[in-house]
């Protein structure tokens, strides 16, 4: 089955599946959840968020449910984790390490205890079911074997039958005793989670980049990386915890609750969790979740939702085990792209087109399996509660500087405040004033008033230009970025390093001091560059060598580094596009400076370049510090010409094209380069606005649309000859 044929399946509901479509979905989804539990519990190195993986076994989870005579042997309802690692010893648990299933929602966790009832069958009205919550630690599952009170073996939990042995790495944690008091049973196996606190991660991480090392991603995967480390030494070097909630062999069992023998744990010298508590009902459960879920951020480490567990071992007993998952438990998670945590301050970044940007610094917490500390607010509007045409947002509640903040991050996304607990805002908290000033260099910052509306735009800008040193390091940082001159070993650290020292000690402060560098390094009887802190004889020549080899550039890569406002990548190829040259181009932005003429006309009428556009491209050339800094430019790089566009001779010139199915003559991206260099858009989905659809084998859903809509559909073979390819 082709990968095309595998995405079209993988988007279909349960409900349209044949048998045989179900069990091809089947066969993709075991591959694709073991190859990522390697990823997370061997290598400790997860490619997908938690969501995307809880996704994945949901899916799977009901396919089978619906088709259960195709139950795979490897299907991951049947398994726990992964095998363990070479390089460790192994370990075979006395009792099965086995996961939790999950709730995910409020009717969810009723589900749960309603089925225990069910299964016990207890009268829903008549008393109580005892159950606990507790925080679920995000770490690594840990099971440390006492034999006569000694530790003997400490092993992860591998694939839940066989795990890694980590003893000598275990011995270096501080929460973990060598020894356990007198008068324990004979045989006990404590069980918990090894973690990092959100300090010591911050801590470690500025050691491991101070010294060059990789940093990690988030206190979980440095938990793991560190105490699956195969020197000793090196973890105990890290500030690892460990957390006792559970037990698995134990020649005895001293009580008769789970809050009981977790707050035995306690007395034996484990740490155990304060937080956690027995509930009555399903809302204490809820209460205790949603209480949490707020204070998450306070806790000081990493949860990612709560456990219950009903309380009495002899109800835990009678309800047993299903499949990989004890009936009598279960893991409530929260929003994988969600958390609460406290604004800190609000600080006033300024970017390379002068925007004052908002940024809410927050309390760090893990979303989605990144550490977020920053939120976007956007702009003063949206910090008072308002949207872009004025309306409330958030139901209108203002950010203030100690509120309780939910947010939320998608993908890629910059997370975003998306609400405010107004019930735990303090009494002294002031509605954020808006700096009318450039923190950076003191510039007037104003709101200028859109022409079209007749409104003050949304973004407060300073006016300092190019004498402003938040923007010109901004702008260096674009110019540099990798959709424009991509000069590799010259980052955004290493931007601010060269614009904080002066041009006759190895500083850069605008584009051309970059291509100078090297010339001023060598004629310098000051400090060599390989010699600064940092820089090396290496390191030093591989940045000379990556500078030189971008002395020649792409027209519309140059044009888009400049940082002119409105210009993005896509305005910057139409633009090389249409001129073909820099000194044509450079000419035309002269002669329409007075807005007028008919060069301005025809920069105005190039398919896709609006007024706005063209007026901020002739302003940029109208001001004599951007010419001097071009000009300075142009004597170290040169602009490659650019075959221009016949409007007439190109059968897609100003054309909206989409490109579906499997190509098998070019790639997707040569295809979508060479329709772009015929002055066609390529767009990613058909709408009525589609000129032409080009499919291959494999189109689905957008060879439907476009049908529907009765856009003009070719073949690839139709393509290749249209774009003169055959």
């Amino acid at each position: 089955m082709t990968e095309t044929v595998e995405k079209e399946l993988s988007r279909r509901t349960i409900e349209d599946l044949t048998m045989e479509e179900a069990a091809s979905e089947l066969e993709r989804l075991a591959r694709e959840i073991a190859y990522h539990d390697e990823r997370y519990h061997r290598e400790d190195r997860p490619e997908i968020s938690d969501a995307d993986y809880d996704a994945l076994k949901r899916r799977n989870d009901a396919i089978e449910a619906r088709f259960p005579e195709l139950v795979r042997e490897d299907s991951p309802s049947l398994k726990v984790g992964a095998q363990p690692a070479e390089g460790f010893g192994k370990v075979t648990h006395a009792v099965p390490m086995l996961s939790l299933d999950n709730a995910f929602s409020d009717v969810d966790v009723r589900d749960f205890v309603g089925r225990v009832r069910r299964y016990l069958k207890l009268d829903p009205l008549a008393g109580s079911l005892g159950v606990t919550a507790e925080p679920k630690i995000d770490g690594l599952s840990l099971s440390l074997r006492y034999e006569n009170g000694a530790l003997v073996t400490a092993a992860t939990r591998g694939d839940g039958t066989v795990g890694e042995n980590v003893t000598a790495n275990a011995r270096t944690i501080g929460d973990i005793p060598h020894k356990l008091p007198g008068g324990v049973p004979g045989i006990v196996e404590v069980r918990g989670e090894v973690y990092m606190a959100h300090e010591d991660f911050q801590a470690l991480n500025e050691r491991m980049a101070a010294n060059g090392g990789k940093v990690f991603a988030n206190p979980r995967n440095a938990a793991a990386g560190s105490l699956r480390q195969l020197n000793p030494a090196v973890t105990a070097e890290r500030p690892l915890r460990f957390f006792a909630y559970a037990w698995g062999e134990m020649s005895e069992i001293p009580r008769e609750t789970q809050l009981d023998m977790v707050a035995l744990l306690g007395e034996w010298g484990f740490a155990v969790n304060s937080r956690m508590i027995r509930c009555e009902s399903v809302e204490e459960l809820l209460a205790a979740y949603h209480g949490i879920e707020e204070e998450r951020a306070t806790l000081g480490y990493d949860i990612d939702g709560m456990v219950y567990k009903v309380d009495r071992l002899d109800l835990q007993a009678r309800l047993g085990f299903v499949s990989r998952a004890p009936r009598w438990a279960i893991a409530h998670k929260f929003p994988a792209e969600k958390a609460f945590t406290i604004v800190n301050d609000i600080e006033i970044q300024v970017g390379r087109t002068g925007a004052l940007s908002p940024v809410a610094k927050l309390e760090p917490v893990t979303v989605g399996g990144v550490v977020v500390s920053n939120a976007t607010l956007h702009n003063e509007d949206y910090i008072k509660g308002l949207g872009a045409n004025g309306e409330p947002i958030r139901g209108g509640k203002d950010v203030r500087i100690g509120d309780t903040v939910q947010i939320q991050r998608a993908g890629d996304v910059i997370p975003q405040i998306i609400d405010v607990d107004l019930e735990k805002r303090g009494d002294d908290a002031q509605p954020y004033e808006f700096p009318t000033v450039c923190p950076a260099c003191g510039s007037h910052a104003v709101r200028e008033i859109n022409p079209k509306t007749g409104r003050p735009d949304a973004v407060r800008r300073c006016t300092g230009g190019l004498v402003c040193p938040a923007q010109a390091m901004e702008k260096l940082k674009h110019f540099v970025s990798r959709n424009a001159f991509d000069i590799e070993g010259l980052g955004d650290k290493q931007v601010e390093f060269f614009y904080s020292l002066p041009i006759d000690e190895g500083g850069i402060h605008q584009p051309g001091d970059i291509f100078t560098l090297q010339a001023r390094d060598d004629a310098s009887e000051l400090k060599k560059l390989r010699n600064r802190d940092g820089w090396g004889e290496t390191s030093a020549s591989n940045l000379f060598a990556a500078i030189d080899a971008r002395r020649e550039i792409e027209l519309n890569r140059f044009i888009f580094a400049l940082g002119i406002r409105h210009v993005g990548e896509g305005n910057a190829k139409l633009l090389a596009r249409h001129y073909g040259s820099w000194s044509i181009f450079s000419e035309a932005m002269e002669a329409a400076s007075d807005i007028a003429g008919d060069a301005w006309h025809e920069l105005n009428n190039i398919d896709g370049i609006g007024e706005t556009v063209a007026r901020a491209v002739v302003d940029f050339f109208a001001e004599g510090h951007n010419r001097k800094a071009v000009e300075a430019l142009l004597n170290e790089v040169t602009p490659l010409d650019m075959e221009r566009i016949d409007v007439d001779a190109s059968p897609v010139a100003g054309k909206t094209l989409v490109f579906t199915g499997t190509l098998e003559h070019m790639s997707r991206d040569e295809a979508k380069a060479k329709a772009e260099s015929m002055g066609a858009k390529v767009a990613g989905s058909v709408s009525k606005k589609t000129d032409l659809v080009i499919a291959g084998p494999g189109a689905g859903s957008k060879l439907k649309k476009a049908h529907d809509f009765g856009v003009e559909v070719i073949d690839e073979a139709a393509w290749l000859e249209m774009a003169g390819l055959r």
